[in-house]
């Protein structure tokens, strides 16, 4: 199936399943108006490869819900990621690049990594397990373990945390995260947590941080016990 599958139709794959993991949607399906914005490409063009994925039985569309991937089209996002997250560590790792620029860079070039090549990448930057925002890089054949991790805008206080990953790949948000300290793995007490959709109060490495609602729900964090 890989073999036959054309580059964009690739990216189209990996952004439905993305999507799918950052809109938090239990059914797993996703409006086609959010692909379309996500790809910026017109409602006309996505319709047309979201046909031709029904045809390859890699995706579902449903009327009024949606499009979701089918359990060979979410083996085949994985392995576009996979590329992907690889491609981002080997940019930040072997050749410098910042982690708010590597997404779009990685973008360009993991279309076109063929297995040998990803496998050197692959083994240049040891075998990493996490790109540089902290999402997991899947195992070669298109896996990936369950994740359990939680909004940090849901993390209720007195509750100890630890970053996972980010939900944005916006370079001036990045950057004020960065600035924050709150890069994945930095550990924070949840102080307080304002109602309604209020301000957080985060002590992180002994220093005290107010973080709004929207930028707390683009983190993802775990509880540490």
């Amino acid at each position: 199936m890989s073999k036959d599958l054309s580059q964009k139709m690739r990216v189209y794959l990996a952004e439905i399943y993305r999507l799918a993991d950052m809109q938090e949607q239990p059914d797993g399906y996703i409006s086609t108006a959010a692909l379309s914005d996500v790809l910026d490409v017109t409602a006309p063009a996505v319709n047309r490869m979201i046909n031709r994925l029904k045809e390859l039985d890699l995706l579902d569309h449903q009327p009024y819900q949606g499009i979701r991937l089918t359990s060979a089209g979410q083996r085949e996002a994985l392995k576009q990621l996979r590329a992907h997250r690889i491609a981002e560590v080997f940019l930040a790792q072997v050749m410098g690049f910042k982690w708010d620029e590597v997404h779009d860079e990685a973008a360009q070039i993991s279309t076109s990594l063929d297995e040998r090549l990803l496998a050197r990448m692959d083994e240049m930057t040891q075998h990493p397990t996490h790109c540089p925002h902290g999402e997991p890089i899947p195992s070669a054949d298109g896996t990936l373990a369950p994740l359990h991790d939680i909004l940090l805008s849901n993390a209720p206080a007195g509750m100890h945390v630890q970053v996972t990953r980010m939900r944005t790949r916006d370079k001036d948000r990045l950057h004020y995260i960065e600035a924050l300290g709150l890069l994945p793995g930095a550990k924070l007490d949840v102080l307080h947590a304002a109602p309604f959709n209020g301000p957080m109060q985060l002590k992180v490495g002994g220093e005290y941080r107010i973080v709004g609602h929207n930028l707390a729900e683009l983190i993802r964090v775990q509880v540490v016990s």
